[in-house]
């Protein structure tokens, strides 16, 4: 009888599913009943048990994947098993080592090369010749891990075709021209037209980067030239990483691509400039503001990604807990005031007012917004871009725009006395004004408005509530798993456990989250509601850390707290607690 192979083998892969509590043997044995099907076609069965999406033994949200199956294999077989994450390879090892089409028909890719032998990545590493084939397309001696296809096909896909891209382009566009480097203001105009052949590979390769950013969730694409090639890095979930290292010319030739996409000028490389453009992506649209600034080696880009299903946000999602999105709500029912949201760059701010303004928008209203510049376009929405150049600043504007008979006013930032003295001005004459302050929490906004040179009985009288905010990452919802914490350790949160040892949540990490442990992010917020009492305290110019008191008596959640509470729900961990600069361990909390 013909030894089977593992992958086709019915028995053997189902014996190691239930071994490992994975699947039920009931569920198992009905599962054995039908492998003839897959098995007649000729495929495999780790691909079509992925396909059946069956659920993990004890897990709500789990189902059995391609790498549950492999991991098993492999462990029994004495094979290294990994998962491949695209932005950890290096291109030069993934792209010149072996030819595509070799890749491509044995599903496999080259991962590390050292001291002569080239690691490659396979899905079958049974194949005839695998190794000897590879050892003699390379010249190299070769060894094998396992990967799952989905990786493997996702890494040639990718880096193959975006390669392509860039080495045709390189080739066609030749050598880059010398810049002299000590020189910035050095103007350097690049050809009006392009040989098609060129366009054609250059827009393949934007296209590329831009699909690759969005399926990654990227907030933003750093394009930055160094002295002999240029360095793509793509944020994601608040952190950078790096994907392409592209020749210094390819990298020219992208940047006026993406100039001349966002109607930038071309030819200018001496100033810095800043323009948008809207890219359709599998149903949605995605707003992109690009900036460009000319630094040592070269122009660097950076485009900011918005996509309305982050930017408009259901209020319920963005993370506030169940006390502090009711003190938001009756916030937002009051007709005139001023509404603030505070916190440090990226913590989230804009996010939050465009998810307020979505929510109160209602064909009854006149919403007027003044943004610098306008995060993203939306037509339910009066939206007015600052431009300095002309003079339009945010102060001219709210100047003017009580005379267009507005209902509520979104003003981006408040900056200076003028701007906060006409915020003001428009919550006193019946207006709702939302606005942000870089500010460390809730508090200090009043001390803010009062060094702009607001008066205490102007705050007190205008000021509804203050929103103080930060972003962290949340745990992977897919590969989160329990891990033994010691008590004392939480005590940097400011908690205090009855017992010396508790359990947090972790990701370990998988596909889903590209094996960091993280899948997205989340706010923790502090919500300051301006009560009678407190009102009172501003007008008498009472200090922060009164009023502080008065706001906790009267059941503000501090931002560590909320930290906390997210830490031990499950949400995030210590680790992302304290990365988000909250200043924890004020206040001692028993559970």
């Amino acid at each position: 009888m013909p030894i089977l192979h593992p992958y086709k083998d019915p028995a053997y892969i189902f014996n190691l599913l239930c071994e490992a509590g994975l699947i039920e043997e009931h569920e198992a044995k009905r599962l054995l009943s039908l492998t003839h099907i897959p098995l007649s076609k000729g495929l495999d069965l780790v691909q079509w048990l992925k396909g059946l999406k069956i659920p993990i033994k004890g897990s709500e949200k789990e189902v059995l994947e391609e790498s549950h199956i492999l991991e098993l294999i492999s462990k029994d077989r004495g094979w290294r098993f990994v998962r491949l994450d695209p932005i950890k390879l290096d291109m030069e090892v993934v792209t010149k080592s072996l030819p595509a089409h070799f890749c491509k028909r044995r599903l496999i890719v080259p991962i590390a090369r050292s001291q002569g032998v080239i690691e490659v990545a396979a899905y079958d590493p049974l194949q005839k010749d695998l190794l000897f084939d590879i050892s003699k397309a390379c010249q190299e001696k070769a060894t094998f891990v396992v990967a799952p296809m989905e990786d493997i096909k996702r890494v040639i896909d990718e880096f193959f075709e975006f390669r392509t891209s860039i080495k045709r382009a390189e080739d066609l566009l030749g050598t880059p021209k010398v810049i002299d480097f000590a020189n910035l203001e050095q103007f350097v105009k690049i050809a009006g037209t392009h040989d098609v052949s060129k366009e054609k590979h250059i827009n393949a390769a934007v296209d590329h980067l831009l699909k690759y950013a969005l399926e990654e969730r990227a907030s933003d694409i750093h394009m930055e030239p160094k002295r002999d090639y240029a360095r793509i890095r793509l944020r994601i979930d608040g952190v950078l990483h790096t994907v392409h290292k592209i020749p210094k010319v390819v990298h020219e030739a992208i940047a006026t691509r993406i100039k001349a996409l966002s109607r930038l000028d071309v030819a200018e490389k001496r100033r810095p400039q800043d323009g948008r453009m809207k890219i359709s992506w599998q149903d949605s649209e995605a707003e992109i503001r690009i900036s460009t600034v000319p630094v040592a080696f070269g122009e660097k880009l950076v485009l900011r990604i918005q996509t309305p299903e982050i930017l408009f946000s259901d209020l319920e999602d963005l993370g506030m807990g169940e006390r502090d999105l009711r003190e938001y709500k009756k916030f937002l029912i009051k007709k005139h005031g001023i509404i603030l949201v505070t916190g440090p760059t990226g913590s989230g701010k804009s996010t939050t007012l465009y998810s307020t303004l979505r929510y109160l928008n209602d064909p009854g209203l006149n919403i007027v917004t003044i943004e610098d510049p306008i995060e993203m376009i939306c037509e339910d929405f009066n939206q007015i871009a600052v431009q300095p150049a002309i003079g339009i600043t945010f102060s001219s504007i709210l100047r003017n725009i009580l005379r267009q008979d507005p209902d509520i006013v979104m003003i981006g930032e408040i900056r200076d006395n003028e701007t906060a003295r006409y915020a003001i001005q428009a919550a006193l004459t019946g207006h709702l004004v939302l606005s942000t302050l870089h500010t460390n929490d809730s508090i200090g906004a009043i001390t803010r408005l009062q060094d702009l040179g607001i008066e205490p009985y102007l705050i007190a009288s205008t000021l509804i509530g203050v929103v103080a905010q930060r972003l962290v990452r949340k745990i992977c919802p897919f590969c989160r798993t329990k891990v033994r914490v010691e008590g004392r350790s939480l005590s940097i949160l400011g908690l205090t456990p009855k017992e010396d040892n508790i359990f947090l949540w972790k990701g370990k990490g998988c596909s889903k989250c590209r094996h960091t442990g993280y899948l997205g992010r989340i706010g923790i917020y502090e919500v300051f509601d301006v009560s009678p009492k407190i009102s009172e305290l501003i007008h008498k110019g009472a200090g922060e850390s009164s009023i502080r008191q008065e706001a906790e008596r009267g059941g503000m959640t501090p931002l560590s707290f909320d930290a906390a509470q997210k830490v031990l729900s499950g949400i995030t961990t210590i680790d992302e607690a304290l990365s988000s600069h909250v200043k924890l361990g004020k206040v001692d909390y028993k559970f």
